[in-house]
Formats: structure tokens, C-alpha cells, sequence
């Protein structure tokens, strides 16, 4: 062998160590990293002040995790902007699993289709990881119209268009397009009325001012037991077990569907096999008994989900609402 061809064959050697060694550290270093996971203590990150009830939400599953992982994990609220100063954070944030954030329909869905400058993109910006909790909406009304069921809150409204109203807290919020859809679904003309809080909009209902409004089910309970507020229906698609005896607008309008929901969510680039940790331990405390009790004292329902179903989920809802909103003309004031 010539030395030219020694030398030809000790470099040919030389670059299969090489290219070996590099293909063994890639073959390696998911399962590291993954198993390494959390390095550091998590931040999630709450885009509404502290005290409501996504708050209540992300400290229940906080406490959860930091347990699981030993690791310290801060509920950071972040609130402003209708929620988007604190998701824009996460979508800003390095996507290495210790940045999270709990998000609704809200930041994900709505704004989405009403704001044309948001600083983020749902689903490019962000990585599902699992729905965390279902809060189905209800309908009330003044208890002293003649009323008591949707179809005859229809046929009131129909036979007096324009004549009534209904409150809700924000435009663009759930209750301002849960009523939307009612009111295209019925053909029935309702005059809008916002509130800066559901207390007001709850004192001009029971008051009389206002006619009708959707609000979640654990703030009126307390006035519907006492008498002083009606409740029709459940916008959830199937009837609440709290209260089994109320039907469904689903039942009355099928297809009908309003509730809000939360979800754990990621920056986009999160690398999977961190993603795929962190869904099965959400997928396991919010399957546990201790929670269930804990958000049913809320009036909220403990839900899971794949990353592709959350996923789908928001898309389906983003087609689904942006019909109702151009419909409606609904427009951010």
C-alpha cells in the first residue's frame, strides 16, 4: 500500500468516527434532555390578576406539578390587554418547557378575530398540551318575566323585537356571542348592553333593567336558589350533573354549544419528548378524585386532552365564531 493510500484510508477511519460519534450524541440526547426536564423552576404564567377563577385553576395544577417534580413552580399573573400582555410573554419565551401558560377561548380564539394587530399567532406561537378544565356557561333571566323555558323566551322576544336585552361583561366575551347565537338561531332581535363586571350586570338583571345574559354557573347559583334570577338552560352540549334537571340549549337549538375552557399550553418549539411529559402528568391530576372535588366546588368540570385534539379544538372554534362575529358585526370598542 502506497502512502498516499494509507493515508486516503486513515482519513476514511477517521471521518466514521466522527460521523458515528456525532449520530450516537443525537440518538442520545432527547431521552437526556427529556429525563433532565425541569432543570430549573417552572414559571406559569396567569394572563388575568390574581383571586378569579383561571387563577384558581392554575395554582391548583401548579401545586400538582411542583410536587410531581420537585421543582418549585410560580404562578406569574400577568394580566392587561385582555389577556395578551401575559400571552405574549410565553409566546416570547424560550421554548425549553420551564415557561407555561394557562389560556381560554379568550386570548386563543376570540381576540384572534377581533384584533388584526395582535402581537402573537395561536397556533404557531404555541404548543398545546392538554385542555385542563370545562366551564360550561348558563342562560338567566329576571325572574319575573313570564318565562320558563327557551323556546318561550323566544316567542316573548319575538312577539316585542327590540323591546328586550341582555347584559354581558365584555364585547366579544362568551356571553356577549353566546347571546349572539341565540339570537340567530331564533331569529330574535335583542338590544346588546355592556357592563365593566358581572356584579353590575347581575344587579340590572335581578333589578329588572336588563332581560337575559349567560354567566358560568357557581356566580348566579346563590340568586337562582333565592329566587331572584331563572334559569333556562346550560350551553354545554350535555346537561351539567350539578344540575341535571336544567336542559341544554343543545336541546332546544342542536349544535348549540357555549362554555369556556382552559388549557396548558407551551411555546411552539418545546421539544417534544417535554411536551409529551408534561401532558401525561396534566392528564393525571386532572384525573384525580382530589381535583374533581376541588373544581366542583367552582362549578367546574376537570377535562383532558391530546395536544392534536386541543389543537383542533381551536381551530374548530375559530371557524365556528368568526360566523357568529361576522354575522353579528361584532366589533371591539
Amino acid at each position: 500500500m502506497s502512502a498516499f493510500d494509507h493515508h486516503i484510508q486513515r482519513l476514511s477511519v477517521l471521518c466514521l468516527v466522527i460521523i458515528g460519534g456525532l449520530l450516537y450524541g443525537l440518538s442520545c440526547s432527547t431521552p437526556i434532555s427529556a429525563q433532565a426536564y425541569p432543570t430549573k423552576p417552572i414559571r406559569l404564567v396567569v394572563p388575568y390578576t390574581p383571586g378569579g377563577p383561571t387563577d384558581y385553576v392554575a395554582r391548583a395544577i401548579a401545586q400538582r406539578l411542583q410536587k410531581r417534580y420537585i421543582q418549585q413552580v410560580i404562578v406569574d399573573n400577568r394580566a392587561g390587554g385582555a389577556g395578551v400582555i401575559g400571552t405574549d410573554i410565553v409566546a416570547k419565551s424560550n421554548p425549553d418547557g420551564h415557561t407555561l401558560f394557562v389560556g381560554t377561548p379568550g386570548q386563543l380564539v376570540i381576540l384572534p378575530l377581533l384584533m388584526t394587530n395582535l402581537p402573537y399567532q395561536p397556533l404557531i406561537d404555541f404548543m398545546p398540551i392538554s385542555k385542563v378544565v370545562d366551564s360550561p356557561q348558563v342562560l338567566i333571566i329576571n325572574a319575573k318575566l313570564p318565562i320558563n323555558t327557551v323556546s318561550e323566551l323566544v316567542t316573548y322576544a319575538k312577539q316585542r323585537p327590540g323591546q328586550l336585552n341582555y347584559a354581558s361583561v365584555q364585547t366579544g366575551g362568551t356571553g356577549h356571542l353566546g347571546m349572539e347565537l341565540l339570537k340567530q338561531l331564533g331569529g330574535i332581535d335583542l338590544l346588546h348592553v355592556t357592563y365593566k363586571g358581572t356584579a353590575p350586570a347581575l344587579t340590572d338583571l335581578i333589578s329588572g333593567r336588563v332581560h337575559a345574559m349567560f354567566s358560568s354557573l357557581p356566580t348566579v347559583q346563590p340568586h337562582v336558589q333565592g329566587g331572584r334570577l331563572r334559569l333556562l338552560a346550560t350551553g354545554a352540549k350535555q346537561r351539567t350533573d350539578a344540575i341535571k334537571d336544567t336542559p341544554t340549549l343543545n336541546e332546544t337549538y342542536p349544535g348549540f354549544d357555549l362554555g369556556t375552557w382552559y388549557g396548558l399550553f407551551a411555546p411552539r418549539r418545546t421539544p417534544t419528548p417535554i411536551v409529551t411529559q408534561l401532558h401525561r402528568a396534566i392528564v393525571e391530576i386532572v384525573s384525580s378524585s382530589d381535583i374533581a372535588q376541588l373544581y366542583a366546588s367552582q362549578g367546574v368540570e376537570p377535562a383532558h386532552t391530546t395536544p392534536q385534539e386541543l389543537e383542533a379544538i381551536i381551530r374548530n372554534e375559530t371557524n365556528r365564531w368568526r360566523k357568529v362575529i361576522q354575522t353579528a358585526g361584532i366589533k371591539l370598542e
